[in-house]
């Protein structure tokens, strides 16, 4: 049986696909970040029995080589490896551009020459830049307020221009804000989690203003593979949102209420993005995937926060949170 390949199955998101894939019955090469200790990131925590199911793949979307190699024998990818910090895309955008852009193009041209079946490139809301109108939907303009935001950008294009210029199955799939279990404290959500629950009474934040539309990880990876399951959603770029906004501030505010309300908030300078930079109003249209997908949102914020919280409770030392997460 030909094998679909998950690239950055090592990561947040990558792990809950892998996993989410596997229950389903397909048949999954997990691409995971190659280092010398050997260990294959958040899939190190999945369950044996899930695990049993998975071949493992260590290497670089850097290098086409290993690409390639790691694709050989797969009908399908989901490429999902990236660099995603964008304070850290601030001083280090080669970084950038090397794995978002080149590694997109090694995963496009080693897919091509392979003649695989469906090719699914991963998108991020931040391509869109602060809302010029609400919902966001899949021909709002793009506009790269950060290096990250760009080499994602220019990663998309040349999904497309391969869809167009030599028929390549792609799908582009473009999240919004994915929370949940096992995501780092560079995000929002598990910041202010991990500091409450580690006894802080200051919570450092950057700005509080800008609003965001979050989906539970769950729902991120079923929507990952509601698109794949459906051919008609070839050649597209999809949104998965849920159509909800929720401010910064009104999101820290409810998890101090919920976790610990003696804690006050504090507005961190180091946290604040550059004027220009910030992305202030992320609010998505999911109206196209249910179109053509059999997609349906299965968490509500409160399910989805409530899990995220009992889950950082129980791996409260891989926070650190004395420190800025970049």
């Amino acid at each position: 049986m030909k094998k679909i390949l998950v690239t950055g199955a090592d990561g947040f998101i990558g792990s809950h696909l892998t996993e989410e894939l596997v229950e389903r019955g397909y048949d999954v090469k997990a691409f995971v970040f190659y280092n010398s200790f050997n260990t294959w990131g958040w899939l190190d925590s999945l369950d044996k029995n899930i695990m049993y199911h998975v071949e493992i793949f260590a290497g670089d979307v850097r290098d086409p080589h290993g690409v390639k190699k790691a694709m050989e024998g797969c009908k399908a990818v989901f490429h999902l490896a990236a660099l995603i910090g964008i304070p850290f895309s601030y001083h280090s955008p080669d970084a950038y551009v090397d794995t978002n852009i080149k590694g997109t193009l090694n995963i496009l041209q080693a897919a091509r020459e392979l003649e695989l079946e469906r090719v699914l490139i991963t998108s991020t809301s931040e391509v869109y830049g602060t809302a010029q109108y609400v919902p966001i939907d899949e021909k709002h303009p793009f506009q790269g307020q950060s290096p990250y935001s760009a080499t994602k950008i220019g990663a998309d294009r040349l999904a497309e221009s391969f869809y167009r210029s030599f028929n390549l199955p792609v799908s582009i799939v473009r999240p919004f804000n994915t929370y949940g279990p096992r995501q780092s404290a560079r995000a929002v959500i598990p910041t202010i989690i991990s500091q409450l629950l580690a006894g802080r009474e200051e919570i450092k934040l950057g700005s509080l203003t800008p609003t965001r539309d979050f989906n539970y990880v769950k729902d991120t990876a079923n929507g990952f593979i509601s698109i794949y399951e459906s051919e008609v959603t070839i050649g597209e770029e999809i949104n998965i949102a849920t159509g909800h906004e929720v401010s910064i501030g009104a999101l820290a505010v409810e998890l101090i209420k919920q976790i610990n309300p003696k804690a006050i908030i504090i507005c961190d300078e180091q946290r604040f993005r550059p004027p220009n930079s910030e992305v202030n109003r992320l609010l998505g249209s999911n109206k196209k995937l249910i179109e053509l997908t059999d997609w349906k949102q299965q968490w509500s914020f409160e399910e989805g926060i409530t899990e995220t919280i009992n889950w950082i409770k129980n791996n409260k030392s891989t926070y650190r949170t004395d420190i800025y997460n970049v």
